[in-house]
């Protein structure tokens, strides 16, 4: 990649990240002071430990996920938040709209045009929703609409994985066998949260073990030639 271009995102972005930090943490912190309510920091701690637990992996499992597909646009999407739900799925689908490919300068420049235009479109939304919240308000607490949130999730979860699915390559490759490295992870997640326990609440842990498991399984089967890659030009020819 380009160094130039590199070094001024990397720099824009801890310039951002810098100033998101100090207005989360530095306003509240203003008002605990000005009001004199200044919370008990040993017992926030104490409250927050258990929660800790859960999102420290979970944080440390997205680093490891999702910012290859993220790449640059990494600091703005985790300064205007909605990682899983909506910048991820965007990142995936400019670069399967645009047929770029991972890692390079041009999927990098892709995805992070795509990120800021959907940070931006939120914004917007959310400027209007905020207006109109009063008047929309009986709209919001239909039963329908209400059940209609609970599938949005599993709906983007739904989109990102069929083109996976049904796509058999991996950059200047094609792959036989692409999704059987995910399967025995999958089937054991699947059995441990039926007759073991339950997941939930576990899903950072559970993404860190699998993660490295999955490339394991993908490595072994590409050893024994079980899973194969041939260049697509190999294949046309």
């Amino acid at each position: 990649m380009n160094s130039k271009y590199l070094d001024s995102i990397h720099r824009l972005g801890k310039i951002g990240s810098t100033f998101a930090l100090l207005a989360m943490l530095g306003i509240p912190t203003v008002i605990a002071i000005v009001y004199n309510i200044m919370p008990d920091f040993g017992e926030i701690f104490k409250i927050s430990s258990g929660l800790l637990i859960v999102f420290v992996p979970v944080a440390v499992s997205e680093c490891i996920s999702y910012m290859p597909v993220l790449g640059s646009a990494s600091y703005i999407t985790y300064i205007t938040g909605n990682v899983l739900n909506l910048k991820l799925p965007v990142a995936i689908n400019a670069t399967n709209v645009a047929k770029t490919k991972q890692g390079t300068e041009e999927n990098d420049v892709i995805v992070t045009l795509a990120v800021a235009i959907s940070s931006m479109v939120t914004m917007a939304i959310l400027a209007i929703s905020i207006l109109l919240i009063t008047p929309l308000s009986p709209v919001f607490s239909l039963p329908s609409v209400q059940t209609a949130t609970d599938y949005i999730l599993p709906a983007l979860f739904g989109g990102m994985f069929l083109p996976m699915l049904l796509d058999h390559t991996a950059g200047d490759y094609n792959v036989k066998r692409k999704l059987l490295p995910l399967l025995i992870p999958f089937v054991l997640l699947i059995l441990l949260n039926s007759f073991v326990f339950s997941l939930d609440g576990y899903e950072g842990p559970a993404l860190l073990v699998t993660i490295p498991v999955t490339i394991l399984l993908a490595r072994y089967f590409y050893k024994k030639g079980i899973i194969k890659m041939k260049l697509k030009e190999e294949n046309e020819l």
